[in-house]
């Protein structure tokens, strides 16, 4: 039991040297990319992806990391089973709402301009 909460705390601080570090390694992509401004876009590009790289597969193994993997796996997952409308209901429904817009804007014109006139009638 103690070498279970020993491992536990064991993993919780690695979590959190990881993170510090990963945070450390972006903040330090993100300094150097001002400081070596004068150098090629393109080698800046590559110093920011190789630190990016190193700074996620730190990240990606903490515990947080790791459930945000598989929460995009997940999400991926759920994205392939959405069924998206044909091109005749996406131009069905935006002819419905663009209906409705008109109609809501004739009512409040109407509205507004019958309170316009009554304000106006009983001002003088």
């Amino acid at each position: 039991m103690v070498d279970k909460i020993n491992s536990e705390s064991t993993n919780v601080t690695l979590d959190w040297v990881r993170s510090a570090v990963a945070i450390i390694i972006v903040a330090a992509g993100i300094y150097a990319n001002s400081y070596f401004s004068a150098e090629s876009l393109l080698l800046r590009v590559i110093g920011l992806l190789v630190g990016a790289s190193v700074a996620g597969w730190l990240a990606g193994g903490t515990k947080r990391g790791k459930a945000f993997i598989s929460l995009c796996l997940e999400a991926r997952i759920e994205i392939r089973k959405v069924v998206w409308p044909t091109r005749q209901e996406t131009v069905q429904t935006t002819l419905v709402v663009l209906v409705v817009i008109v109609i809501v804007a004739l009512i409040l014109w109407l509205l507004d301009w019958g309170l316009n006139a009554a304000v106006s009638s009983v001002i003088g």
